[in-house]
């Protein structure tokens, strides 16, 4: 039923996580939360949260999430499955909210339906592309959607697609995925495509100039842009303890990280957390929508 599961991953084998953007001590409080989660559970958990909001200075939403989490059982092996997007629209009113939303659907309808079979172990001499191609497609058929349906207007799209502890990437602009580990570190696992960070990479700009760049929310690549690109496309391995952060820039882009870690670790489950991190950012001043997916892998 599951030997799919090797040929989906195919040559990409799972990385740990990269570039490490702060490690925060741990309080008491933190360490007896994350000792009360590490427990044995069978099948292996995931645990989702999600929050949005408009914020305090937009008067629309061009923010669109997406969650959805299933688990498969057999006595043999048990195989937690999940699909998780955040997508912020850009392009004015109508625009950026059509082109977020097209896309999170598109993405989402083609992952279920090309996932569904397999993890049925249905059609199973049918040729199983890799996770790769599978999130690359993906991100193509949402560029058409955008395009289609959203002329003149623009997303990003940040997509996880969660198999067991094996978590696959697809990232096009400046939302953001985090994973949040129990020993204080808390690293970005995609990068943003924008012109401050290109500037940050070349030396030109630091990270507290970028913070305050007249530009800073300008894109060199996201989704309804004509010119040819390629999707970031990463397989990790999910935090065991920790915790997987989806988010837009309206919360990034407000609450520094070590209140978010904070936050996050304090919280009695994902759902609360995700309400408090949109409360943080709102009581930041709420400059844009805010958009949070959290999950949690217990096993």
């Amino acid at each position: 039923m599951f030997e799919f599961i090797k040929n989906l991953f195919g040559k990409n084998e799972p990385r740990r996580a990269f570039e490490s953007v702060q490690t925060t001590p741990l309080t008491e409080e933190q360490l007896q939360t994350i000792t009360q989660t590490s427990i044995s559970l069978h099948p292996p958990q995931l645990l989702v949260g999600s929050a949005q909001s408009v914020g305090k200075q937009r008067d629309h939403n061009e923010d669109t999430l997406f969650s959805l989490i299933a688990t498969i059982a057999d006595g043999r092996r048990d195989l937690p499955f999940g699909v998780f997007i955040v997508a912020d629209g850009m392009g004015g009113h109508q625009h950026g909210e059509v082109a977020s939303t097209m896309a999170v659907r598109a993405m989402s309808d083609y992952l279920m339906k090309k996932m569904y079979s397999p993890l049925m172990g249905m059609n199973s001499e049918e040729e199983i592309e890799s996770l790769h191609e599978i999130m690359e497609k993906g991100v193509e058929v949402a560029q058409q959607a955008v395009i289609e349906n959203a002329p003149g207007g623009g997303t990003t799209l940040t997509a996880a697609l969660v198999i067991g502890d094996r978590v696959t990437f697809a990232h096009v602009g400046d939302s953001r995925a985090y994973f949040l580990y129990a020993d204080g570190r808390m690293q970005a696992v995609t990068m943003d495509h924008s012109l401050v960070r290109r500037l940050i990479e070349l030396g030109q700009l630091t990270e507290e100039e970028a913070a305050v760049h007249p530009q800073r929310n300008v894109l060199y690549r996201a989704l309804g842009q004509m010119e040819p690109f390629r999707p970031e496309i990463n397989t990790l391995v999910l935090p065991n303890p920790g915790y997987l952060l989806i988010c837009s820039d309206g919360l990034w882009g407000v609450v520094p990280e070590a209140e978010i870690f904070r936050i996050v670790m304090n919280a009695e489950n994902p759902s609360l957390a995700c309400h408090r991190l949109v409360e943080a950012a709102n009581a930041a001043g709420g400059p844009d929508n805010i958009s949070v997916v959290l999950l949690q892998y217990l096993d």
